[in-house]
């Protein structure tokens, strides 16, 4: 970070990016042999997870080259390096590798990135790896870049071998190793762990594990192994980005839902969105909204409609629907399982839109407070920023009496859409628009 004057400049340098995010990128590319040095690689690379992002100059760098990451670093002594990513619009969230699963289903990932992470790799009989293999599809990447990659002293050349033996035994391939970087990638099928010796260590996880449970789910040291269908394929079978946004994905089976229900849910979000947008048109200005929530996403509908929008989503899967998370991924979009009974892990004021569709409501059958609910939207929304709710018309009702308290009532409207094939009964939609609290609102 720069100062200047009175703002803070992001170069996209760093502890190891030292000509710049964008050449390090290039440089992947290139050990990478990608076509034209683009790390997108014809948009089979979509979806990265950049662990112990920093202030996620990595992310920024790759969202010109329309690849999308998640970037993640715990809530540490490093300035909240996180709230500094979110206010500069870059996707990211707070989180750690420690003892239970990321919240992110398996198979999420074309590449996984560890840029000077300070992560001991090698705990609990390589656990932290083992997560990464699940997060990684097919044939995915593991960038490595860290002394251990280099450096020649004893200690750091311990680490090392006991790193390649260990993911040897997983059954991942060393690409490259160039300067200070390495890239190994995952198996695409299950061939070689079927040939490991007996007894070979990680095993692979009981056939009773479900690879996409994460709320709450302790991580296991064993390699989740494919399916028989994505083991014959060898591979995801999805195709590159941006088809893959409109697409439906294999998956789709794994979850019960066809490919007609699929295309039809995409076509009734976008005829929603573009009714949001409607609404809010007399009020919203240009560049104002760039963090997006969807608080309840579904198969992603709302936020592929927000496709041909300088923006991003991050697409909130409650823990009832966290196996819907995978076809979201799977369309190159990004999000998380989150149970709203409990605060989201962001820092205050770091979304400018927040949607909730039937959250309301579900939220009250499982007997936690809509109150609640509300004040936690607040402290996650920006001044001047929206909240779509779209529920029943008692929740509306029932919310609206809130709206002044929260100092909601910049801009209201409410309308009653058309009943769709997702209307399972008459909803109402709400928009309301957060004020900025002044010093006079504060002392009274």
């Amino acid at each position: 970070m720069v100062v200047n004057g009175d703002k803070i400049n992001f170069p996209g340098g760093g502890t190891h990016f030292h000509d710049g995010a964008d050449k390090y990128i290039i440089v992947l590319a290139k050990m990478l042999k990608f076509s034209g040095d683009k790390l997108h690689n014809g948009g089979n690379i979509r979806n990265v997870l950049d662990v112990g992002c920093g202030v996620a100059s990595f992310g920024a760098y790759l969202l010109p080259l329309n690849i999308i990451a998640m970037s993640l670093a715990p809530n540490d002594v490093h300035e909240n390096q996180i709230q500094f990513a979110l206010e500069r619009g870059i996707p990211a969230t707070l989180g750690v590798l420690a003892t239970k699963r990321l919240p992110y289903p398996s198979r999420s990932f074309e590449l996984v990135h560890c840029s000077r992470c300070r992560i001991d790799w090698l705990q609990r009989d390589g656990i932290l790896l083992l997560e990464l293999d699940r997060l990684l599809r097919p044939g995915g990447y593991f960038v490595y870049s860290s002394p251990e990659a280099y450096a020649h002293d004893l200690e750091n050349r311990r680490i090392w071998n006991a790193m390649c033996n260990l993911l040897r035994r997983m059954c991942w391939r060393l690409v490259v190793k160039q300067d200070q970087t390495v890239i190994w990638a995952k198996p695409l099928t299950n061939s070689c762990y079927l040939k490991r010796e007996r007894g070979t260590l990680p095993p692979l996880c009981s056939s009773d594990d479900d690879p996409d449970a994460t709320w709450n789910v302790s991580m296991k040291a064993c390699i989740s192994p494919y399916s028989k269908k994505m083991h014959k394929e060898k591979g995801s079978g999805l195709v590159p980005w941006p088809q893959r946004l409109s697409a439906a994905p294999p998956r789709l089976d794994e979850i019960g839902v066809r490919r007609e229900e699929f295309q039809e849910d995409t076509s009734i979000w976008h005829f929603r969105v573009t009714e949001y947008w409607k609404q809010m048109k007399s009020v919203i200005q240009k560049n104002s909204i760039r963090n997006v929530m969807d608080m309840n996403s579904n198969l992603g509908g709302f936020a592929a409609a927000l496709s041909d929008k300088d923006v991003w989503v991050m697409n909130v899967a409650p823990v009832n629907a966290f196996a819907r998370l995978k076809i979201i991924y799977d369309r190159g979009l990004i999000g998380t399982v989150h149970d709203w009974c409990e605060a989201f892990s962001t820092y205050p004021r770091t979304y400018d839109l927040l949607h909730a569709w039937t959250l309301f409501s579900d939220i009250d059958e499982r007997g936690c407070g809509v109150e609640d609910l509300l004040i936690e939207m607040d402290r996650i929304l920006r001044p001047d920023g929206f909240v779509i709710i779209r529920d029943k018309p008692s929740t509306i009702n029932y919310i609206r009496k809130f709206l002044t308290a929260l100092r909601w009532d910049g801009w209201v409207s409410e309308v009653e859409p058309r009943v769709d094939a997702l209307s399972s009964t008459e909803e109402r939609v709400l928009i309301a628009r957060k004020k900025l609290w002044d010093d006079r609102i504060m002392t009274m």
